[in-house]
């Protein structure tokens, strides 16, 4: 089969012919439609992760949408190794299945498996958020944030603040769900703009920058918020002074879209799919076949943004 090949720790993988995978006790052969593409698989195959190094030669890929045998149409964020998502095939554990709902492209799906059960879980599961509740989602023009700026409104956020780097994108978003923009490289004061934005303070934020911006957040967060910690974007250290959480019980929680149940994410991800399906949550996507998987891999390096790349195999 034809696949996106590792060949070296820390390269871009290549396209080439790779060993089609056979049947395995417990596991399931899916033919894959389109498989998404994240700086998680630049981790992974760096071979600095916690899971360590991959086998080599390997496929990459970590999530994708195909189909079984008998047709069924099915979401996977865990392949056997050494076969990732990014190949016509894919070996994986048949109780990791999440079911598509109907009417959604094969490549929105896709785009929507890690990234959009992020966005959905870290306000529903981690934050747990209530309707009425107002939302900053920092980092909004990520493929991420841009979910989440949606899923919050789907979730009976009374009020939405979408922050991020001066951009069209970011103002996009104004039709996407967000009630205001902030852009964080242009407020002369980031803590005091995103209260204005906010008509007030903050409840739950979504944070997907880290650093300097997620102080001015918890600066603007109301009594007993929640700073949902998601990625590190803008740095992976703060200062964090004793007084600005103790002073409003806030509460900061780290997310990881690993963590909740399955039976969870199965529920999440059918009910995403099916907004997207009915034109609730729009995603931008840019299908990439695998000839083009080397390019595409130095794009995410260099984290430009922009619309959220699937490999079509």
């Amino acid at each position: 089969m034809r696949a996106a090949i590792l060949h070296a720790h820390g390269a871009a993988p290549e396209p080439g012919d790779f060993a089609d995978p056979d049947d395995a006790a417990g596991c399931v052969v899916v033919e894959v439609a389109a498989a998404g593409l994240h700086h998680l698989d630049l981790h992974k195959a760096s071979g600095t992760f916690y899971t360590g190094p991959p086998a080599l030669p390997s496929v990459v890929g970590t999530d994708g949408v195909g189909r079984l045998e008998d047709g069924r149409r099915v979401y996977f964020d865990t392949c056997v190794a050494p076969y990732g998502s990014m190949a016509e095939r894919a070996l994986v554990a048949a109780d990791a299945l999440l079911d598509v709902a109907d009417g959604v492209e094969d490549h929105v799906a896709a785009a929507l498996g890690n990234t959009g059960l992020a966005a959905w879980l870290a306000l529903s599961w981690r934050a747990e958020l209530r309707p009425g509740e107002t939302v900053l989602v920092l980092g909004a023009t990520g493929a991420v944030g841009s979910v989440a700026v949606q899923v919050a409104k789907l979730l009976g956020a009374g009020r939405v603040v979408a922050a991020d780097l001066a951009q069209e994108r970011l103002h996009q978003l104004l039709e996407r769900g967000a009630d205001a923009v902030v852009e964080i490289d242009t407020a002369a004061e980031l803590d005091a703009a995103l209260r204005e934005a906010a008509g007030g303070h903050v409840d739950v934020t979504i944070d997907m920058l880290w650093g300097a911006p997620a102080v001015a957040a918890m600066q603007a967060a109301g009594r007993g918020a929640r700073h949902i910690e998601v990625g590190n974007m803008a740095g992976a250290e703060l200062t964090l002074p004793a007084p600005l959480i103790r002073s409003v019980s806030l509460d900061v929680r780290g997310f990881s879209v690993a963590h909740p149940p399955v039976e969870l994410r199965r529920e999440a991800y059918l009910r995403l799919t099916d907004h997207a399906a009915r034109g609730d949550v729009r995603v931008d996507v840019e299908r990439v076949p695998l000839a083009g998987v080397a390019a595409a891999w130095e794009r995410q390096g260099r984290a430009a943004g922009g619309p959220k790349t699937v490999i079509v195999p």
